[in-house]
């Protein structure tokens, strides 16, 4: 028997350390280091646009963009219990923003507003989606607090299982095939520890793009059916994406040292967008009996572009560009 002694476990009231909603709790979740354990509980790739959006006469709390779809997220929450002054709110702001993703985050939910977000969820396509999270504190003996979201309304997936079926009925069976490789892919994901999770929704088509915490940058898992070829990139897409792939390249020798392999710089003078990729070559993805080993690659891959390129391309500052061209 193992008699080592184990700390208590207890519960913190919000108010003790957020005494107020818009001037403590909202400043503290907007903080990149917090809102990204929101969106790993959410599994979401989310960065913040905005506090305090106007939204006609109201102001929403935070204004955020999933990276990988480039649609708004909006986050509002409070301190107490739900109530029908902030859903009548969430709605108006979501109106107001076009936001397709709606996160209202409480202390606590009361039944009828937890029913109402699942009564949303099931009459709404799938292009918007509504969460509820209970937020909570807990702490060891005299350890810091520590932040904890539970999901309490979500998506629900089976309740769209009909209009999914009826959806398919308009896709081809390529396409078919392709959200079928990507569900096995974030499987395979979601076994292997890394920093990329496989918690979204699989695609009818040739491409997965993940966050990796910038806009305008994701890393994409892609399949090439007729050059039997599979392919991860760091895509690099926006006004400026020629400067920031220049920034990038500057330091080619010291990410391919750290990667262990080469990679394919690719500027792509025409087109508005750039990549950085690696490309496994003589595979069919159109092969299941193969998509263990192309996955198991991919994964890896993702993975490691990821850990090369995150940190580098949150300090890129065009900046110091343009000061090298002087």
């Amino acid at each position: 028997m193992n008699n080592q002694t184990l700390g208590h476990l207890k519960r913190v009231n919000l108010r003790e350390i957020w005494a107020d909603e818009a001037t403590d709790f909202t400043p503290w979740l907007a903080n990149a280091e917090n809102i990204a354990v929101l969106a790993e509980t959410l599994g979401i790739d989310l960065e913040v646009e905005a506090q305090e959006k106007v939204v006609g006469p109201f102001r929403a709390d935070i204004l955020c963009k999933d990276i990988n779809t480039d649609t708004w997220v909006l986050v509002e929450n409070q301190l107490e219990r739900t109530d029908h002054t902030h859903l009548g709110q969430l709605l108006t702001y979501a109106a107001g923003l076009q936001a397709v993703t709606i996160v209202w985050v409480s202390a606590k939910f009361t039944d009828e507003h937890r029913a109402t977000l699942d009564w949303l969820n099931k009459i709404t396509d799938e292009n918007f989606r509504f969460f509820g999270l209970e937020v909570e504190l807990w702490q060891i003996e005299d350890s810091l607090a520590a932040p904890k979201f539970n999901v309490v309304s979500k998506p629900n997936d089976w309740s769209r299982q009909a209009a999914r079926a009826f959806a398919d009925s308009g896709l081809s069976e390529i396409k078919i095939k392709q959200r079928k490789y990507w569900e096995k892919f974030h499987s395979a994901l979601d076994s292997i520890p890394g920093p990329i999770s496989g918690n979204r929704k699989p695609q009818p088509q040739p491409w997965m793009n993940y966050g990796i915490g910038r806009s305008g940058f994701v890393l994409g898992a892609v399949m090439l059916r007729q050059k039997n070829q599979i392919r991860a990139e760091l895509y690099i897409s926006g006004d400026e994406q020629k400067k920031f792939f220049a920034l990038i390249e500057q330091q080619k020798e010291q990410i391919e040292e750290e990667l262990g392999y080469s990679l394919e710089w690719e500027k792509l003078p025409t087109r508005k967008y750039c990549r950085i990729s690696i490309y496994l070559n003589e595979v069919d993805p159109d092969d299941e009996s193969d998509w263990p080993r192309q996955h198991e690659w991919l994964v890896k891959r993702l993975n490691e572009m990821h850990n090369a390129f995150s940190e580098r391309i949150k300090t890129l500052d065009i900046f110091d560009l343009d000061n090298d061209d002087e």
